[in-house]
């Protein structure tokens, strides 16, 4: 009897579900090629520990489009339920993060968060967005997530004017239209709202269960650090920049600072740089040295600055389809990129002064043996007018106003003068 009984409780436990760990990543600013690596190792890490769950936590603008269909079907492909929370209180998850959250396998929203704004843009040199009509690509993008919702049967109307028509919604709203499935303040209670639910022939037993953050190790941390597209692209032009002023000025170690930040910024473009882009901007720095070697007047530098202006522009990580995102955001990287560039023109205007200054500034032999006449008395320092200009003047003894003096030399700008015997 009591064996059987023994038995009885063994069957039961197996055949009941069990109360499992939950596995939390996330997701924060732009989907960038570390952003696939990152979903994929917590899917690991949720496979071998068993989890019940694993929650993707997102606040993002968007990003990568590669990226998000990748990390898009490592989502489909693995066994454990995976949970969309768009979190916390104020969050967004815009274009790429949309779709991401619509191929979750359950949809969570907490209060105050917004979805949408997956209409694909393109930034006009005006500053305004326009949407990309290119009608192959923006149906692909509809066709992908219309059958995502229709997969987790979801609002297959709202899901294509996000893409269509930049459709926004609130956590209440996306719930209302069925979007998503559950808003909830936080995990404890997203927990509790999505214990029971079923999910790739699991049924969740959740609540209560205990939450394990997911902490990427150094190489992931130092990968996503450097594919954020706004330090990538940076590093690349201030790596440039530290190019060229360590060529034209060797010995300081700014050429070596210069290579590092290139190898780090190509590392974290994943080495998908724009070759017309580095063109411009590398022959730009090259018409800024000419400039300040030559006698060009200014010329040669301002196409440079021209070409270095355009390059940022072309450099900047916002065009779609490589990247997915709404237009304030690429705004908002066009503006940070721009601003080495205006910092660069702002030291280039500088030196052309300084050098126009100099070049202006009479050698020792075009002075000596010339004519000035004072306009007040030397004692030893005054003013003199020389080749019709005001300039200091030093004499070795007093002269008086009105006097005619000979230049015997020049320091800096101040004239040394004799009287004229």
């Amino acid at each position: 009897m009591g064996l059987h009984l023994k038995s009885l409780l063994i069957l039961l436990l197996l055949s009941s579900p069990c109360l499992g760990d939950v596995v939390s990543l996330r997701i924060d600013g732009a989907i960038t090629p570390a952003s696939d690596d990152l979903v994929k190792t917590a899917i690991g890490y949720a496979e071998s520990s068993n989890a019940d769950a694993l929650i993707l936590m997102l606040d993002t603008p968007g990003g990568g489009l590669s990226e998000t269909l990748e990390i898009i079907a490592v989502v489909e492909r693995t066994e454990i339920p995976v949970v969309g929370y768009v979190s916390p209180s104020g969050a967004k998850a815009w274009s790429a993060g949309t779709m991401i959250l619509i191929s979750t396998d359950i949809a969570a929203m907490a209060p105050n968060t917004i979805i949408g704004s997956a209409q694909p843009v393109r930034l006009l040199p005006t500053g305004a967005t326009e949407p990309v009509n290119d009608t192959k690509t923006t149906n692909a993008i509809v066709a992908l997530i219309e059958e995502k919702a229709k997969i987790h049967g979801r609002n297959r109307t709202a899901a294509r004017e996000f893409v269509l028509s930049n459709l926004n919604l609130n956590a209440e709203e996306a719930l209302e239209y069925g979007v998503i499935e559950h808003v909830s303040p936080d995990i404890s209670s997203l927990l509790k709202s999505i214990n029971g639910s079923s999910a790739k022939n699991r049924t969740l037993v959740t609540e209560g269960a205990a939450v394990v953050i997911f902490e990427p190790d150094l190489r992931l941390r130092v990968l996503m650090l450097l594919s954020d597209p706004t330090i990538a692209g940076l590093l690349l032009l201030v790596g440039l920049y530290a190019l060229i002023f360590g060529i034209s000025n060797p010995g300081l170690g700014a050429e070596v600072f210069g290579v590092i930040a290139i190898a780090l910024g190509l590392i974290g473009q994943g080495f998908d740089v724009n070759i017309g882009a580095l063109f411009l901007i590398i022959l730009g720095m090259g018409l800024i040295l000419a400039e300040l070697h030559t006698h060009a007047m200014g010329v040669l530098g301002v196409a440079g600055l021209i070409c270095i202006v355009l390059g940022t522009l072309l450099f900047a990580p916002i065009g779609f389809p490589e990247w997915y995102l709404p237009g304030e955001y690429q705004r908002s990287v066009i503006r940070l990129f721009l601003l080495p560039s205006l910092t660069m023109a702002g030291f280039f205007a500088f030196a052309v002064y300084k050098i126009a200054e100099a070049r202006r500034r009479p050698t020792f032999e075009e002075t000596a043996g010339q004519y000035a006449e004072t306009i007040e008395t030397l004692d030893p320092k005054g003013y003199v007018i020389f080749r019709g200009e005001y300039w200091k003047a030093e004499a070795d003894e007093r002269i008086e106003k009105g006097e005619t003096v000979e230049v015997v030399g020049i320091s800096g700008q101040t004239l040394k003068v004799r009287k004229v015997r």
